[in-house]
């Protein structure tokens, strides 16, 4: 769909859908949504960047740490293409 993004974690497709209120709390905790995209294309995005970001985009809240742990058990590799995804749709305004 469009807007949104999938991950997957524990066996479980969870939908990523970066709307305003969603983007507003990230970058109220993170900062500037255009400085983390530019970290990211850096290869500078840090694990608890890239947790709060998905978290924040979540379409159905999970407790956060049990989320924070899933994506660490999952592997980073696996969040990458969600994240990608997800960073696009930020700078495309999708």
């Amino acid at each position: 769909m469009r807007g949104e993004a999938a991950l997957v974690l524990d066996g479980q497709t969870l939908r990523l859908r970066p709307t305003f209120t969603a983007l507003v709390a990230a970058e109220a905790e993170l900062g500037p949504l255009f400085a983390l995209c530019e970290r990211a294309a850096a290869g500078q995005l840090t694990l608890a960047e890239m947790a709060a970001l998905l978290w924040h985009c979540l379409a159905e809240r999970t407790p956060r740490e049990a989320f924070a742990e899933a994506l660490v058990t999952g592997g980073l590799a696996n969040a990458t293409p969600a994240l990608r995804v997800l960073l696009g749709q930020i700078l495309a305004g999708t």
